[in-house]
C-alpha cells in the first residue's frame, strides 16, 4: 500500500477529484493548507502599503491505495493539477505499513 499526498492549487481541486474518479479511485481526504516553496510567496498592495504574503493557500489531497493503483492515480493528479506555472504543487508517494477499517476490522488492501 502507498499513501499519495498531493499539494495543489485550490481552484484545481474539482478537476483533480474528477480525474481520480475517472481513474476508478474512490475516497480521499482533502485539507486546506498554507505553504510556500521556491516561489517564497508574493507581495500585494493593500490600502497603499505593500506587504508580503509568505504562506499561500493550497489544498492537500491524501489517498491510500494498493500498489497497483498508484501510477494511474499519480498520473491523473499531475495531468489535472498542472497549469505550467510556478506553484502548481507537488505529489509525494510513501509506503504504508498497514491499514485497518474500524467498522469491520478488515486489514491490509481490504481495508482501503
Amino acid at each position: 500500500m502507498k499513501k499519495i499526498e498531493a499539494i495543489i492549487k485550490p481552484f484545481k481541486l474539482e478537476e483533480v477529484k474528477d480525474a481520480l474518479g475517472e481513474a476508478g479511485i474512490e475516497g480521499m481526504t482533502v485539507t486546506e493548507v498554507k505553504g510556500f516553496g521556491r516561489q517564497k510567496g508574493h507581495t500585494e498592495i493593500y490600502r497603499g502599503s505593500e506587504y508580503t504574503v509568505d504562506f499561500l493557500p493550497k489544498i492537500k489531497v491524501e489517498l491510500v491505495l494498493p500498489d497497483s493503483a498508484v501510477d494511474g492515480a499519480v498520473a491523473a493528479i499531475v495531468k489535472a493539477a498542472k497549469t505550467g506555472k510556478i506553484g502548481d504543487g507537488k505529489v509525494f508517494v510513501s509506503s504504508i505499513e498497514g491499514a485497518i477499517r474500524i467498522r469491520t476490522e478488515e486489514k491490509g488492501d481490504a481495508a482501503i
